[in-house]
């Protein structure tokens, strides 16, 4: 039920965060609801809903985000020109209005944690611990279920099950999850999946067997988008997709309605050409699509180049250490930034020579943030040398392991 401020009750029903803003778009269409209507607060909708409160608090943030809605503290959150706010017609560009600039989430440090697991299914206590974790240490954003957190080896139930799991740990910090999948289809139930579970923004990387055309890939966003309520960042991971965006793909892909943020992989290691690459993508996506930089060795080069994100692999794991680089590079102290990684940077070698994804597991096993056996067969964990190697390095590094 929503409750307006003149005591008017009407119903609205939805169990995923894009039937509640439809609900209520439908609402404001029909007359039913007015400006300065307030919406109930978040824990009583849900309640009625029976859904997850963070479900509610995403619907609520995309009205927010299209001018539909505002929130005032305390206050509520009440609608503001609702006579131009109902729902736009199906599969219509754009279920919001069109946004100005980047939402924050794809701005600062984006934290990427492991999904521990065993063969029988995800440690979940384990997992939202970690989750948890990072929303304590005041990460900007949480990327579940990205190629860290293992999506690729999971069934949808366990992808879904991540989700919730994710969501309900962040508590209130902006869940984005990993939606990549080979069919469209399964994208799309994943997305569906991510969006009943309360998530902010959906990562997509265009996984394949068979080798992509641009116009293939232009598919599968134009298809994701077209069903999607919340943003989406592309990821661009041709490591691991063996998919190589040009610029010009990009730029396509920009212009269609939620894609808010793009992954790119690392920047030049020179200062001058990093810029130079991050400028050129720059000049051809529209201002309210935000770049971020993956690749750790790489991210104080791509934000001091003009990323404005960094997703991160090691945020997932020491957040602290990840948070204290980000915000250097944010304030403009590129030398500080700069330092910081050179720091790290017998942990970058670790991650160049035995992948990042093997070096994390190991070092949270080492930690007791998860057991011993944490990755998806066929995946192992490090041999007994270069386990030994990573602890020489944890322990010469002395990262801020704090919750």
């Amino acid at each position: 039920m929503i409750c307006a401020a003149e005591a008017v009750i009407v119903p609205i029903s939805g169990t995923t965060a894009t039937e509640i803003v439809g609900g209520v778009r439908d609402l404001i269409a029909s007359g039913e609801l007015t400006p300065r209507d307030l919406l109930p607060p978040v824990r009583t909708l849900a309640a009625e809903l029976g859904v997850n409160r963070n479900t509610v608090a995403a619907a609520y943030r995309q009205l927010v985000a299209a001018g539909v809605a505002a929130t005032h503290g305390r206050g509520g959150t009440m609608l503001l020109n609702a006579t131009t706010a109902a729902r736009p017609r199906p599969n219509a560009p754009g279920h919001i209005t069109p946004r100005k600039e980047p939402p924050a989430m794809f701005t600062g440090l984006s934290a990427f944690p492991l999904t521990p697991m065993s063969e029988s299914g995800i440690d979940e206590q384990a997992y939202a611990w970690l989750v948890a974790r990072l929303a304590s240490a005041g990460v900007d954003s949480i990327g579940a279920l990205g190629s860290t957190g293992s999506y690729a080896y999971l069934s949808r139930e366990q992808r879904a099950r991540a989700a919730r799991i994710a969501v309900e740990a962040a508590e209130g910090t902006p869940v984005i999850v990993g939606i990549g999948a080979l069919r469209t289809s399964q994208v799309l139930a994943l997305a569906e999946d991510a969006q009943k579970a309360g998530a902010s923004a959906v990562l997509l990387a265009p996984m394949t067997y068979q080798p992509l055309t641009e116009d293939e890939v232009f598919g599968l966003y134009e298809d994701v988008t077209r069903e999607l309520s919340v943003p989406l960042c592309v990821y661009d991971n041709p490591n691991t997709t063996h998919v190589h965006f040009t610029d010009e793909l990009h730029a396509r892909i920009a212009g269609l309605p939620q894609v808010a943020a793009i992954k790119i992989p690392p920047v030049p290691d020179e200062a001058a050409a990093a810029k130079e690459r991050v400028q050129a993508l720059r000049a051809l996506v529209p201002d309210t699509v935000s770049i971020g930089v993956s690749g750790d060795r790489a991210a104080a080069t791509g934000l001091t180049a003009g990323c404005a994100a960094w997703y991160s692999v090691v945020g997932g794991l020491f957040p602290r250490t990840a948070l204290a680089l980000t915000r250097a590079a944010q304030s403009g102290d590129a030398e500080l930034a700069t330092a910081l990684s050179e720091r790290l940077q017998p942990l970058w070698e670790l991650f160049r020579h035995h992948g990042s994804l093997r070096v994390i597991s190991g070092a949270a096993s080492h930690l007791g943030l998860a057991s011993e056996t944490n990755l998806p067969l066929p995946l192992r964990g490090l041999a007994p040398e270069a386990r030994d190697r990573l602890v020489t390095v944890l322990d010469g590094l002395d990262l801020d392991v704090s919750s």
